[in-house]
């Protein structure tokens, strides 16, 4: 039987088969702490191995383990990891990979929160990590050394929506015996699977694009079961756990991702080219334009669609509060992937962890906005970014 489609297997996502004949076509919600067993040997094997049975929430869950399931196969991966947010996925990723004395190479243009990870949070455990320039291979390269355990890379950066090449870089972290960690949060398994492009780990903000919806946070870390197991050691024995509700929103949101992903892509990019035609703004990148400096490699690795995301610089630097402030439909909130359109300014915002120097090396202004495209009428959006624009 040939694999079937996308949309097919995220609808079709289940808990695992059971001897019992039927079983429920909505993913049930399994809140619970503990399991019962019949006897103390079940209980144990259980706690001993996880695939004898589920015996408490922070080691397994059916509904959890049902979303790792679907959103492996989605990400065609062997396995996956739910953990209690995106970040605590990013950081249970990098430090199941390294150990004290490690290194770590990583873009400067990266999202806020793993940038001050990695600057901030993991050299107290003896981890560093060296920052090049997006897309700049021989950078990597020169960056890398014998103690570099990951090469750390996002599908579509964060904010500056610079396309990464993931046959390329794992290519360069292959040679050095470094792991390709990769950030897809922006892309969602929909438009990019980077596992099949040759990276050793993906990671999620289940909060975004999975979910669908913002109304959850939750992050999810997919790769071979040899890549994983290191990772589900440090998240029972930490218990960053994902919880069962946050599970279930997400396997909801699943169900949807293709739908709401085309919808994403198609109204992105009519607002990009609008926006590109303006003199009021400048610099509009988004991969799906021609002038984007990544957009050839962008139809290669991204060929079902270029994203949700735009971003821009306003001509005047000055006016960034004030055409915030006189949105009327897209919200000012600090996430993404949502079905409302959302806009911040990542220098004041989701960036403001780093210094102004740092800003500047990752190319983020102070008239930079980031626009996140949901689910409403194109025309209406554009009809409210006219008026904050005027």
């Amino acid at each position: 039987m040939k694999e079937r489609g996308f949309s097919t297997r995220a609808v079709h996502t289940r808990i695992a088969p059971t001897a019992v004949p039927s079983r429920p076509l909505s993913v049930p919600i399994y809140q619970t702490a503990s399991f019962e067993f019949d006897d103390t040997e079940g209980l144990a094997a259980a706690i001993t191995d996880l695939t004898q049975g589920h015996c408490y929430s922070r080691l397994s869950n059916p509904t959890v383990d049902a979303l790792e399931r679907g959103v492996a196969d989605l990400e065609g991966a062997e396995g996956a990891l739910a953990f209690a947010s995106g970040m605590a996925a990013i950081h249970g990723v990098l430090l199941a990979s390294c150990q004290q004395g490690d290194h770590i190479v990583a873009p400067r243009a990266a999202y806020g929160g793993s940038f001050a990870m990695m600057k901030n949070v993991l050299p107290r455990y003896g981890i560093t990590t060296t920052f090049v320039d997006n897309g700049d291979h021989e950078a990597m390269r020169r960056a890398m050394q014998p103690n570099t355990k990951v090469l750390y890379a996002e599908t579509i950066t964060n904010p500056n929506l610079r396309v990464a090449d993931i046959p390329a870089l794992a290519e360069i972290a292959h040679e050095a015996g470094a792991r390709l960690v990769v950030d897809n949060t922006f892309a969602s398994p929909y438009l990019a699977r980077p596992i099949e492009q040759g990276a050793d780990l993906v990671v999620h903000s289940a909060s975004k694009y999975l979910g669908g919806h913002g109304d959850l946070i939750g992050g999810i870390v997919v790769g071979s079961r040899a890549h994983l197991d290191a990772a589900q050691h440090l998240l029972i024995e930490v218990g960053g756990t994902m919880a069962p509700f946050v599970a279930w929103l997400v396997l909801r949101g699943i169900k949807s991702l293709a739908v709401r992903m085309r919808q994403h892509c198609a109204t992105a990019l009519r607002i990009a080219e609008w926006l590109d035609k303006r003199d009021d703004v400048t610099n509009v990148a988004y991969p799906g334009l021609p002038s984007h400096p990544d957009h050839a490699l962008a139809r290669r690795c991204l060929p079902t669609g270029f994203g949700g995301m735009i971003a821009f610089e306003l001509a005047d630097a000055a006016r960034v509060v004030a055409f915030m402030d006189r949105l009327q439909i897209v919200a000012r909130a600090g996430s993404l992937g949502d079905a409302h359109s959302l806009v911040i300014a990542p220098a004041h915002t989701t960036h403001r962890q780093m210094s102004p120097e740092e800003r500047a090396g990752a190319q983020i202004a102070d008239g930079f906005v980031r626009l996140s495209i949901g689910l409403e009428d194109a025309d209406d959006l554009i009809e409210d970014l006219a008026h904050a624009l005027a």
